[in-house]
């Protein structure tokens, strides 16, 4: 399988033309003896423009200033998976006490996580930006319009997410020298502008699996639009994406969680993973998220991180025509008798329930279960037998991608655009297209893909419907889509954000998911809930000192902090 092999000897040969946006990078030492005038070759662009991608995963190989490192996941799990109401930190009381406190929303700027972050997203825009000045400044450089389209794709989703936590945030491009710069300007337009470039220069097909494409920027600016509230032009793209011909659903649903599927027809852009490729201990191998593996089974020794709620496999329940129990799928906690969607094992590990090729899922594989509950993170574990490396902890690190947008992602908020727009029926067409997919198989019993009703299932039963009926209230339909999207991007990172841009997240976190949740997880007792000023993450405090100019913060922080 080809992919895009983001060595640390990219980082190497670029790292001494990098700068980042805050201060203290801009002490580090040289990371090597070239310079602009050696780089200036179309070499010299790519090797820059790879190391602009390979940030895309939150983590460089520099405990000095990514530490700890799964803060700055470029698969948000603490942000937008534990902090929602679909995993718990799991693990156990007092490891990693700063995740702990985000999920019981103790948010403080001075927690070492939100810096984490912030430094792995302005160091990502400051490769990218680094990219194209280089670009500029060489010559002989072909397919500038390409280069330049990732680049600015690039910088685009770095903002975009840091947007999408801080919403007050600075903006920088390639001209910018001093990097104190205030956050007071709406940065919109700016990265609206980003993805439009590469929507104009991208191709549709690229030779290198993992790079940006014409279809990638699509739908990252229909993500953009639909954010900030705008159905009519989000639609414009998403439907572009849609009518285009180039995606579609992949037959199963574990495929698309797959060394063999997860660059198929459904992969629209995503963190590209490797291992065993000459770098030390995996480094390129999902290390920001090596923590989510089972803490026990025999493969797997550490560290069982990131365990579903049951809220979210209470969630997977159906009713007699194999739908979801909308609104009173939490009345009572899924048994193995329910039937349920069969997304649920092939997203959650749950006992006597196999464990794709490792056998049966049971107790003794968590860590802390009277305090973390009884369930482990099982998407984005590598069946047995697929490509994997050892460092510390055993089969941890994986070649598994982390998808950022897939298709099945944008055939959701497409299907949030129409009904907003009022067109019910085609939104209700496009949930039960992802619908139809997940009926499309289930896990066997030796983690194999089988038919959602075959004999040899015995730890349970698994049905999936589709809405037949036509949609004629907007509000049902709402949240018929939003639910899908809950059970279809489960521990994707983005369920937390989704709930914050519905404008639901301090009604339904307070009142629906902490008051019952606080009744199985006792620890949760101790979060105060949500709040106002949860509406954004506060800045990190080293960043607002670092952006000071006279004694003045550039960087204001946001209300409440």
């Amino acid at each position: 399988m080809k992919k895009i092999v983001f060595q640390f000897l990219a980082l190497a040969i670029v790292g001494s033309v990098f700068f980042a946006c805050s201060e203290d990078f801009l002490d580090a030492p040289p990371q090597g003896a070239l310079d602009e005038g050696t780089l200036g070759n179309q070499a010299g662009v790519e090797s820059a423009l790879i190391s602009a991608y390979s940030m895309l995963d939150g983590w460089n190989d520099n405990w000095g200033v990514f530490s700890p490192p799964w803060g700055g996941a470029g698969s948000n799990w603490v942000w937008g998976s534990v902090t929602s109401d679909e995993a718990y930190k799991g693990s156990e009381p007092g490891d990693q006490l700063e995740i702990q406190q985000i999920e019981l929303f103790q948010w403080a700027p001075g927690n070492g996580y939100f810096n984490v972050k912030f430094r792995a997203l302005y160091e990502g825009i400051a490769r990218s930006n680094a990219t194209i000045k280089l670009m500029n400044s060489a010559e002989g450089i072909t397919d500038q319009g390409r280069i330049e389209g990732e680049a600015r794709f690039l910088r685009g989703h770095y903002h975009f997410d840091a947007w999408k936590f801080w919403k007050n945030i600075p903006y920088y491009t390639e001209a910018d020298e001093d990097f104190r710069k205030p956050n007071t300007d709406d940065v919109v337009p700016n990265i609206v502008a980003d993805f439009q470039f590469a929507v104009d220069n991208l191709p549709e097909v690229q030779d290198a699996v993992g790079r940006a494409t014409k279809g990638a920027a699509q739908a990252y600016l229909g993500k953009l639009h639909l954010y900030n509230g705008d159905y009519a032009s989000a639609k414009a793209q998403f439907d572009a994406v849609v009518n285009g011909g180039r995606y579609a659903l992949l037959p199963c649903y574990h495929d698309v969680f797959t060394q063999e599927g997860e660059n198929g027809s459904e992969m629209i852009f995503a963190i590209q993973a490797s291992v065993n490729d000459g770098t030390t201990e995996g480094q390129n191998g999902n290390f920001a998220d090596r923590l989510n593996y089972p803490n026990g089974g025999g493969t797997f020794s550490c560290c069982g991180f990131h365990q579903p709620s049951q809220n979210l496999v209470n969630s997977h329940k159906v009713d007699a025509n194999g739908l979801p129990m909308l609104t009173t799928y939490n009345d009572a906690d899924a048994a193995a008798s329910d039937p349920m969607d069969p997304r649920v094992d092939w997203t959650v590990g749950r006992d006597d329930v196999p464990f794709l090729g490792y056998g049966l899922h049971t107790p003794d594989w968590i860590r802390a279960r009277d305090w973390a509950g009884p369930y482990s993170a099982k998407k984005f574990i590598h069946d047995a037998g697929e490509n994997a490396a050892s460092s510390w902890s055993n089969q941890q690190l994986s070649t598994i991608n982390k998808h950022i947008i897939r298709y099945a992602d944008v055939l959701l908020m497409l299907a949030e655009c129409e009904v907003e727009l009022g067109n019910l029926e085609r939104a209700r067409d496009l949930v039960n297209q992802v619908r139809a997919r997940a009926a499309g198989c289930a896990q066997g019993a030796d983690g194999a893909s089988v038919a959602i009703d075959d004999a040899g299932i015995t730890w349970g039963s698994y049905a999936v419907g589709t809405y037949d009926a036509a949609w004629t209230d907007a509000g049902a339909a709402r949240t018929a889509v939003r639910f899908e999207r809950k059970l279809e991007l489960a521990l994707e990172g983005h369920r937390f954000f989704d709930l914050r841009r519905w404008g639901v997240a301090k009604d339904y976190m307070n009142n629906e998911y902490l008051a019952v949740e606080k009744t199985k997880r006792t620890y949760l007792d101790a979060s105060g809930g949500y709040e106002d000023r949860h509406d954004l993450f506060p800045l990190p405090s080293t960043q607002i000192e670092l952006s000071k100019v006279d004694g003045t913060a550039q960087l204001q922080q946001n209300p409440g902090y």
